[in-house]
């Protein structure tokens, strides 16, 4: 079992529903956090707790009654982060048509039991997909790091 990647399914239940009858977002969320949590503690064999989550955009509704499959990677890994990446898809079950429904970036933090960050193993980026997620995850934390700064002066007034 490649300790990089996760891969998790689920039935979406009439208690994950919203008003519109739709799966609730929040449940789609609270499945995300449980998913990365599974991918970057197998990876980094510690507890790992969610520092940020980027770019959650749902392009389609989830049904109840559709099988929701959550496929994780380890896509960069710092000293003690991980950028788990995370692709959703739903599919129906009576006729099998799978639908990409949202993608996502968690960066998680391993943890020793004080609760304090731990170094976690070094990623072994071994093909061309890995190496242009890699690549990605790289461009997304130096955006962070920028748009945290930028929020900074604002906050302080420097403009």
């Amino acid at each position: 079992m490649d300790s990089r990647k996760l891969e998790m399914t689920v039935l979406m239940t009439p208690d994950m529903a919203n008003f519109s009858g739709k799966v609730h977002g929040g449940a789609l969320l609270n499945l995300l956090d449980r998913v990365a949590f599974s991918c970057a503690s197998r990876f980094s064999q510690r507890y790992a707790v969610t520092i940020s989550v980027d770019q959650v955009v749902f392009k389609e509704p989830v049904n109840v009654g559709e099988l929701v499959t959550f496929r994780a990677s380890i896509n960069h890994a710092g000293r003690t982060s991980m950028e788990v990446g995370i692709r959703v898809e739903a599919e129906e079950i009576r006729t099998g048509v799978r639908r990409h429904t949202n993608s996502c970036y968690f960066t998680m933090i391993a943890m020793d039991a004080d609760g304090r960050p731990v170094e976690v193993p070094t990623l072994r980026v071994e093909n061309d997909l890995e190496r242009k997620r890699h690549h990605a995850a790289s461009v997304r934390r130096r955006l962070r790091r920028e748009f945290e700064e930028e929020m900074r002066k604002a906050a302080e007034g420097e403009y």
